[in-house]
């Protein structure tokens, strides 16, 4: 049984000659399996029906010769008058191989993007529930800071309280020693209040006190501003996280990486910088930051 060409079987499926002459060109004339590929593959190129810049006649940049053109002009016109005519029961079976290859081929393209499909949204999830775990940890983070910190200051209330009962018991001490000889014909002078002791000028200057905590504001582009209390030794990358998870969702739903500056002196931090503690910064006790505007695109 004759067979059709590859341009004839490609048109005798639907394809435009014009796609059709275009993918056998693309493929070196490879046979039709990878012409109707390349056709599936392109079919939603907005350029898909535009004719190829390159002339096919071209061979390695060079024009063919008038000898080479009659030559092919005239194997071409020969093979078109040898070229047997297929009847219709030959074309209709030969035109059913073809579409069902196109279907074969259709079906491992939608099995591949459906894949492909289920991939992505394996990564989405995934990147959720990591997201979802970093926030987690940070708020149980926020929770032991403010723990610790309502333990510490209990502490301090309380060693507070021991001293001032401490001084008001030398305090009696002192005047039952001074006053013991006539307490029955003098009653002892009151008690003063406890207040803070005076320094004495011979007094050693107070060293320089070392702080475990620091307190961040964070100014953001929309004027809303965030704080938070951090350990003096977290690196400044756990402050970009904080902000990162709390600010809000930007127009679009874009999220871009947070930049942070340092109001005065004017500083923009680095990456470099992200890894460095907060007390090595020079941002403790206290410190206020800012989020620096995304520039229009």
């Amino acid at each position: 049984m004759a067979e059709l060409t590859a341009l004839e079987s490609l048109i005798e499926m639907g394809f435009p000659r014009g796609r059709a002459e275009k993918a056998l060109a693309l493929t070196g004339n490879q046979g039709i399996e990878a012409a109707m590929d390349w056709l599936m593959e392109h079919e939603d190129d907005p350029d898909v029906d535009e004719p190829l810049e390159t002339p096919l006649g071209h061979i390695l940049g060079r024009e063919p010769t008038s000898s080479e053109q009659g030559s092919l002009e005239g194997s071409g016109s020969a093979a078109g008058e040898g070229k047997p005519v297929l009847s219709e029961e030959e074309r209709q079976e030969q035109t059913k191989r073809m579409l069902e290859l196109v279907a074969q081929k259709q079906r491992e393209r939608e099995e591949r993007e459906e894949r492909e499909a289920l991939e992505r949204e394996r990564q989405r999830r995934r990147q959720g529930q990591e997201l979802s775990a970093a926030r987690q940890r940070l708020q149980e983070d926020e929770m032991r800071r403010a723990a610790e910190e309502r333990r510490r200051e209990k502490a301090e209330e309380l060693a507070a309280r021991q001293r001032v009962r401490e001084k008001i018991e030398r305090d009696k001490a002192e005047r039952a020693k001074k006053y013991g000889g006539s307490v029955g014909s003098q009653p002892p002078p009151p008690a003063p209040e406890p207040g803070p002791v005076p320094s004495s000028p011979s007094q050693e200057p107070p060293t320089k006190r070392e702080y475990d905590q620091c307190r961040i504001q964070v100014r953001l582009p929309d004027g809303t501003s965030l704080t938070q209390t951090f350990r003096a030794r977290e690196q400044l990358a756990a402050v970009r996280l904080y902000v990162e998870l709390h600010r809000g969702e930007e127009p679009g739903g874009g999220q871009d990486p947070v930049q942070l500056l340092s109001g005065f002196p004017r500083r923009a931090f680095s990456e470099a910088d992200m890894e460095r503690p907060l007390q090595e910064l020079g941002l403790v006790p206290s410190a206020v930051l800012i989020v620096a505007k995304k520039c229009p695109s």
